[in-house]
């Protein structure tokens, strides 16, 4: 069986009405395919200030005939997250969360140090993903996503708050052949590279665009569109991803 899925990430809705623009024409863009996805992963900073109004804001505009899987990033807060976006009782822990579509078990995980920038897997979830990967039917294909990239993409702003210690999650994935791909959020560019023998695919950001070293000294260009993913899974673990912006 095949899986489609669509990726969004970096929303950073503030209650601007920049912020509230760009997400919405996304997801109108989404809901209006003639061929809906089976799922969108949106791989966190969903809110700028972690504040139970921007959750508010987020479930409203997330709202979709097609599952929304969610995971943290470094602007999120855990407990005002819990409570407005999920309705669950606001809490302190890491917010991992497993979803089955089309047969793929889609692992949206919390990477996020609270009140820092650079994200890290704890030991409770990386043994929630241990166990969670370990209780799969034989022959299910899992895909992993959280925020912060687990290598350098080659610019100092995201190289600075990526992900600590990927080694963890890189001996961890040693033992589960079935996990197709890594999928994270957090740099603000559309990028590919690879991570523990496994393709790893970063989503472009909603609220602004990365310009690389390369492209001038100006890290923040807002004049870009909003852009996402799109990720075809297939049977054999094959993954391709098609990058949009939505104009």
């Amino acid at each position: 069986m095949t899986t489609l899925l669509a990726q969004i990430s970096d929303l950073h809705l503030d209650g601007s009405e920049r912020a509230t623009r760009r997400a919405t024409r996304v997801m109108d863009y989404l809901r209006a395919l003639p061929h809906a996805v089976d799922a969108l992963l949106v791989t966190g900073d969903i809110a700028d200030h972690g504040t139970e109004a921007e959750y508010e804001e987020a479930a409203r505009i997330l709202s979709a005939p097609f599952p929304v899987l969610t995971c943290p990033g470094n602007h999120d807060a855990r407990p005002a997250y819990r409570k407005a976006l999920l309705g669950e009782p606001a809490a302190d822990g890491p917010i991992n969360r497993v979803h089955h579509v089309t047969g793929t078990a889609i692992l949206m995980c919390d990477s996020t140090i609270p009140g820092r920038d650079e994200g890290r897997l704890d030991a409770e979830t990386l043994d929630w993903i241990d166990t969670t990967l370990a209780g799969l039917p034989e022959g299910t294909p899992a895909l992993i996503a959280f925020h912060q990239p687990p290598v350098e993409l080659h610019h100092p702003l995201p190289d600075s708050g990526m992900l600590r210690r990927p080694e963890d999650l890189a001996a961890l994935l040693d033992a589960h052949p079935r996990v197709a791909a890594v999928v994270t959020g957090h740099a603000h560019t559309a990028a590919a590279s690879t991570f523990a023998g496994r393709p790893l695919i970063v989503g472009p950001a909603i609220t602004w665009t990365l310009r690389l070293p390369w492209e001038g000294d100006r890290p923040a260009d807002r004049d870009q569109p909003p852009g996402l993913a799109f990720h075809v899974l297939t049977e054999d673990l094959r993954l391709t991803t098609h990058y949009r912006v939505v104009l």
